[in-house]
């Protein structure tokens, strides 16, 4: 598994980083405490506290190919806390 702290404190921010999950084929959840949601769900991740930090988990990156980790850590660099 793999993870990255992450921060989305503006609307738009969730609406860009949605569009970005959205475009990778595998499974990612968002952990916020003990709440956990879907990545790729607007509104699953309004339903976060977004005032803190939350926890991008991909539970299969064993499987990813790394060069699409690699693109995929590039892409979320924005929100990197």
């Amino acid at each position: 598994m793999i993870k990255y702290d992450i921060r989305l404190t503006l609307a738009e921010n969730v609406k860009t980083f949605v569009n970005i999950i959205n475009k990778y084929d595998f499974d990612m959840d968002l952990r916020a405490g003990r709440h956990v949601v879907d990545a790729k769900s607007i509104l699953g991740i309004f339903s976060l506290d977004l005032s803190r930090t939350i926890t991008l988990e991909i539970e299969d990156a064993d499987k990813a190919d790394p060069e699409v980790l690699k693109a995929l850590e590039a892409d979320i660099q924005p929100f990197l806390a």
